[in-house]
């Protein structure tokens, strides 16, 4: 497991290399987009390297950065809402998420938070990778992170 999640990083770096050089070989730089709402979290909430649109971790959490009522299955929804709220800030959508990763505080969770995950990708499945932890921030329940495609 330990070996193939090395490929898959190594295969990401390279496309992300390769997505970004434009078609005269020019290399473009990253974007980097600040978190909405000018939030002070230590990260961005994308990065856009040529067509590939890296976002950070979501959790099920409001517009007030509370998590929603409900367990694991309100709190998949609201993660996934807010995935295609990034996605389609930068030009993208869920139609285009091609990897996800999604860690979850229980793995017993693992089957409920499916059946709601695939309502949100009616037309495709990506790829995921799905983990257990030893606890996330603000203590939910999961935490879904995508790759998806921008631009033609």
């Amino acid at each position: 497991m330990r070996e193939a999640m090395k490929r898959l990083a190594a295969a990401l770096v390279l496309l992300a290399l390769f997505g970004a050089t434009t078609a005269s070989g020019q290399t473009r730089e990253s974007e980097y987009f600040p978190m909405s709402g000018g939030g002070k979290l230590p990260f961005s909430e994308a990065v856009r390297t040529g067509n590939l649109l890296f976002l950070s971790g979501q959790l099920g959490t409001d517009a007030s950065l509370k998590l929603v009522p409900g367990g694991i299955k309100a709190e998949t929804r609201q993660a996934l809402e807010n995935i295609r709220a990034v996605l389609e800030r930068h030009g993208s959508s869920l139609d285009r998420v091609i990897k996800c990763t999604a860690m979850l505080a229980d793995m017993q969770e693992w089957a409920a938070m499916n059946e709601v995950y695939v309502t949100f990708f009616p037309k495709h499945l990506p790829a995921r990778s799905a983990f257990g932890t030893t606890g996330l921030a603000l203590n939910a329940r999961m935490e879904l992170e995508c790759i998806a495609t921008v631009g033609t």
